[in-house]
């Protein structure tokens, strides 16, 4: 390991060439990460630190965690960034907003976590473009949750850039986001490399019976045998090296005068090294410049621009050892030395750890800084602010809201168990009826959120009861989302809306989620000629809402399935676009995914399979940057509209995972499906299930209906279809649109069994010609092409068909178009096998590149979309080149012209 004194490095070259490895990759652009473990005092800084000093040319960024303030928000990126924040100036807007918000140099809109991550890989691309970066992150264990979720998500992204990253932990289950890394662990010294670090520590020598003690009492643990060289002698007993050291420094803390002990305490206890705010606490406490030098020459300080410890280590056997009342006074001064308009956190944080008893003053002051942190994203800050304002509340009852403020914020920072623990402590308070109340629903919510069941569902419903209405909209709002899609009885559905009716008067004026709720109430218990103006309503309100430029996104996809409902083609694309527009704008990363898939369903039922596609292969992509799953519905429908039956298997063997359950969109695209392949049987099989759920209400959409009046046509069953072509012909009487009007046209010549079916289905034909349905439209062309080759029109058939045949197959419902092939084939019109697609060979990632480059967006935008970095973006350009054969942006839009 490297001397203290002459900087020789006298170990670890194999260590440090494995380091080395990834620096020089990272030098030629092909950026890495790794993972340092090992014990206290095993050398993971000093290894780290030696690699640094090499990197001649580079700029080295450094930040360390501290366990005294872990939970200070964003305090690691400070350190990590604070040198190189002018290059955010040539970041996109978002990502300069959520570090001016992050750092405190703006106000704005509360960033996500993964909105800093983009950012700060962003940051670190436009450093790494002038000169290879280094960024060297030490007591990973200790740095706050905020930070090492961000610095995880950077370091799975650096592949393409000229950056290198070096994290070092004690162990893996402490640092688990970045528990992928490759892992360097570092084990004790050989004796021999023991006796050449104890040669440069003790070059005067030691007798060889203290050498072996030394030896021995260290096992190898570099800081240990540093640490014994020191001071040879008795050494205490046996036990792990790490807590020896640690025992040395208190001994040696203990043995100093009490000014220069209080000068320590003060360093231990303001952990970001402000040399500055250092001198002014010693200042209140009455020490002197003297008295810092003294703290010096102990050999536990280190002074210079920033002020450290020798050793994390060293810095928490002074804090501990300090004592409590030494400890109080530390912080109670450094609060009076920080400047309460520069950091007024630091200084409520320093003023609650200076008293004991209730100080509702200073209580209140730390949920301000709650406040603040909410703003800045740091979620897990503002349940650790709340969580201290609790303890320092005077009354018990204001002492259990804040503790129940804290449990929402961990259960917001994805702590749900740590969030339920606050919960039973706000309870055991004896809180009055309404925080009762609100505790019980909030358990019901975090157990909501871990288990996504039919019976938490349900749990989450009676937790609601006891609160008022107008806390509870949306979370009977989210109940009812999550039940209208997992019904496990039947009759559910209806018993919980008869409730809400009951329970939730109407808000007057309404806001659109208030007319949401009402509309699906209705939508379950009326006829749908009689819920359908609400539901009408409702679309409406949602499509205005929409526009506005503050609107808010959440909500917007339930108003879509209402647009699906209403046949209104039109709203659902517009909501469904401008949800997945505000969610990219706000950083709305915990719905961005459920609107981007809801966006590939609305693609889906009008024919655009490749726009669907791509939204769902971005929908991925912000489920992996988040960590996260999410349910595969809008695949599933894809899947079974484009005849892909692998595709579709292997999505369906996920959803067996739902136990209990019987998901209503499995059902309709197996209708879908079977129907494309012509297995009208299985389809009317898996549609009746369906309609049989959800026999009362107008709950079931159009396009189910749709499929079970073909499907029982077909099999000659058109008793089982009556029920549905009635509803189609409703919502066409009431919503009447070119949808709607022609769905009911098709319906009507489906179940037609004379000659009057020609007039339905070309009116079919024409409505649907007008309207954006063009999979419906083709579909009807089809329909149109079997009934003339049955009549014995071969000559007509042959025209719908290759026009139903083209289409179909453009649009990539190979399914339906392999049933106009067959059709062909029947009147002696065989059709040409299709071409071979350009973009098979194309990764998902790089066809979503292709497609919006193709579509105008730039690099930095798709790199956003993406949670890359440019330089990502450029690498995915250069392989999908090669591989379509092409060299130019103007190339690819003409191929996917």
């Amino acid at each position: 390991m490297t001397d203290i004194r002459s900087g020789l490095f006298v170990a670890r070259e194999a260590e440090l060439g494995e380091i080395a490895s990834v620096t020089a990759a990272a030098a030629r652009g092909r950026g890495g990460a790794m993972l340092v473990l090992g014990d206290a005092g095993i050398g993971k800084s000093t290894l780290i630190g030696a690699v640094a000093s090499r990197l001649d040319g580079w700029q080295v960024l450094r930040a360390g965690g501290v366990e005294f303030e872990s939970e200070l928000p964003y305090s690691a990126l400070h350190q990590l960034c604070a040198p190189v924040l002018d290059h955010r100036a040539g970041l996109p807007v978002p990502q300069r907003g959520a570090l001016d918000a992050v750092f405190g140099l703006h106000a704005g809109v509360t960033p996500t976590p993964m909105l800093v991550g983009l950012a700060v890989l962003g940051l670190l691309s436009a450093v790494g473009r002038r000169r290879p970066v280094f960024c060297a992150v030490d007591d990973v264990q200790w740095i706050d949750a905020g930070s090492r979720q961000v610095l995880a998500f950077v370091a799975a992204r650096v592949a393409v850039e000229r950056v290198a990253m070096v994290f070092a932990a004690r162990d893996v289950a402490s640092v688990s986001e970045l528990g992928r890394l490759p892992a360097l662990t570092l084990t004790g010294l050989s004796d021999s490399e023991a006796l050449t670090l104890l040669r440069y520590q003790a070059p005067f020598g030691h007798e060889a019976a203290i050498v072996q003690r030394i030896l021995a009492e260290a096992a190898g643990n570099p800081l240990a045998l540093v640490e014994f060289a020191r001071d040879a002698g008795p050494f205490g007993l046996p036990g792990d090296a790490g807590h020896r050291v640690e025992h040395r420094f208190v001994s040696r803390f203990l043995r100093l005068p009490a000014p220069t002990r209080s000068v320590l305490a003060l360093a231990a206890a303001e952990p970001t090294g402000d040399l500055v705010l250092l001198r002014r606490a010693m200042a209140i406490q009455g020490l002197d410049a003297v008295d810092l030098t003294a703290a010096e020459d102990s050999g536990l300080l280190v002074t210079g621009p920033r002020v450290h410890f020798r050793h994390p280590l060293a810095r928490s056997a002074v804090y501990l050892s300090a004592g409590a009342g030494a400890r109080r006074q530390a912080h109670a001064a450094l609060a009076a030395g920080t400047d309460v308009d520069v950091d007024p956190d630091r200084r409520a944080w320093h003023r609650a750890n200076a008293i004991t008893g209730p100080d509702e003053e200073t209580a209140a002051e730390l949920e301000r800084s709650a406040g603040r942190a909410q703003r800045r994203g740091g979620f897990a800050a503002v349940a650790a602010f709340l969580e201290r304002a609790a303890r320092l509340t005077p009354g018990r009852s204001r002492q259990a809201r804040r503790l129940l403020a804290a449990a929402r914020a961990r259960l917001g920072s994805g702590a749900p168990s740590a969030a339920r623990e606050l919960v039973d402590e706000a309870e055991r308070l004896q809180p009055d009826p309404v925080d009762r109340c609100t505790a019980r629903l909030l358990r019901a919510t975090i157990d909501y959120h871990v288990a996504r069941s039919i019976p938490a569902t349900i749990a989450l419903i009676e937790a609601a009861d006891g609160v008022g209405p107008d806390e509870v909209r949306e979370t009977y709002l989210e109940a009812f989302a999550s039940l209208m899609f997992s019904v496990d009885e039947p009759g559910r559905l209806r018993r919980l809306a008869l409730h809400i009716r009951e329970r939730v008067p109407q808000r007057q004026p309404p806001r659109p989620v208030d007319l949401l709720l009402r509309a699906l109430v209705e939508q379950n218990l009326r006829p749908v000629d009689e819920a359908m103006p609400l539901m009408r309503r409702t679309v409406d309100a949602f499509r205005d809402h929409a526009r506005t430029p503050d609107a808010d996104p959440w909500w917007m996809e339930r108003a879509c399935v209402l647009s699906v409902d209403l046949g209104d083609s039109d709203a659902m694309e517009e909501i469904a676009d401008r949800q997945v527009e505000l969610a990219r704008a706000q950083g709305a990363y915990a719905i961005l995914p459920h609107a981007l898939r809801f966006q590939a369903v609305a693609r889906t039922i009008v024919g655009r399979f490749a726009d669907a596609q791509v939204c769902i292969i971005e929908a991925r992509a912000v489920d992996e940057a988040a960590g996260t799953s999410n349910l595969v519905g809008s695949d599933l429908m894809l899947a079974a509209w484009s005849g892909d039956v692998e595709r579709f298997r292997e999505i369906r063997e996920k959803l067996r995972d739902w136990v209990g359950v019987k998901p209503t969109a499995l059902h309709y695209a197996i209708g879908v499906l079977c129907n494309g392949s012509g297995d009208h049987e299985a389809a009317i099989d898996a549609l009746l299930l369906v309609r049989d759920q959800h026999r009362r209400g107008a709950y079931a959409a159009s396009v189910f209906h749709h499929e079970l009046v073909e499907a029982a046509a077909y099999v000659g069953r058109p008793e089982e279809a009556k029920e549905s072509a009635e509803w189609i012909g409703d919502v066409a009487r009431v919503n009447p649109n070119a949808w709607t009007i022609g769905a009911h046209l098709l319906a009507s010549a489906l179940l037609d069994p004379g000659l009057g079916a020609q007039d339905h289905y070309r009116a079919a034909i024409s409505r649907f010609a007008g309207s954006r349905m063009r999979v419906h439209y083709a579909r009807a062309r089809l329909l149109y092409g079997q009934w003339l080759r049955r009549v014995g029109r071969r000559a007509e058939a042959r025209v719908e068909l290759r026009a139903a045949h083209e289409l179909l197959s453009t649009i990539g419902a190979r399914g339906f178009a392999g049933r106009a092939a067959r059709e062909l084939d029947a009147i002696g019109e065989p059709t040409l096998a299709d071409d071979a697609d350009p973009l098979a060979g194309l990764s998902a990632r790089e066809l979503l590149v292709a497609r919006k480059v193709a579509s105008g967006a730039g690099t930095k935008e798709v790199a956003a979309l993406l949670f890359v970095s440019p330089r990502t973006i450029d690498a995915h350009l250069r392989n999908l080149y090669r591989k379509l054969g092409i060299t130019s942006r103007r190339q690819l839009r003409e191929l996917l012209r």
